[in-house]
């Protein structure tokens, strides 16, 4: 499975989910630069050093199974990386895994977010289903109420509020969908 999870990639509609590469690079830093997204994601992409760093653990992830990052390119507006999602697979039999996602601010209001999450969603229950995965979990503040309508637009309904944590300083929301 290893060499299919370093290169695998698929459609959904106009979207492109893709391994991320080095020519990546300048959309990731412009994606990062986006206050909202400084606010929400825990690792922060400053410059270049930071952007390649950033590619190596997305690389290594995939190389583990632990972490499988897809490059979220819209076919249609310029062919380069608009978003990421990502699965966040702990261990095979583990029976549950989490969703995560951004889009770039010049990209959103476009329907990326729920279709790159419905894509990864069945693309997830796929891959991993023989390895016993049933649950997916979509964490997020509070404060996010973009993540709550994509969340629950994708079939993620909201379980239950967590206590905030760091390096979380807000509450959060835990959505969940279970395989079919």
């Amino acid at each position: 499975m290893t060499e299919y999870l370093r290169t695998a990639a698929f459609t959904a509609g106009p979207l492109l989910l893709r391994p991320w590469h080095q020519d990546d690079l300048p959309a990731l830093i412009e994606a990062y630069r986006d206050p909202a997204m400084r606010d929400r994601l825990w690792h922060l992409v400053t410059d270049k050093a930071d952007a390649e760093h950033w590619l190596r653990v997305q690389a290594e992830g995939r190389e583990s199974g632990t972490r499988i990052s897809f490059a979220v390119v819209d076919t249609e507006h310029g062919g380069e990386p608009v978003g990421n999602v990502a699965l966040k697979y702990p261990s095979p039999g583990s029976g549950s895994a989490e969703v995560g996602y951004w889009t770039a601010a010049w990209a959103r209001g476009r329907g990326i977010a729920p279709q790159a999450v419905e894509a990864l969603t069945g693309w997830a229950f796929t891959a991993f289903a023989q390895d016993g995965l049933r649950r997916l979990e979509l964490i997020h503040q509070v404060n996010n109420d973009a993540s709550c309508r994509v969340a629950v637009k994708t079939g993620y309904p909201l379980a239950k509020v967590l206590p905030a944590r760091p390096p979380w300083p807000l509450d959060g929301h835990l959505h969940v969908r279970e395989a079919a």
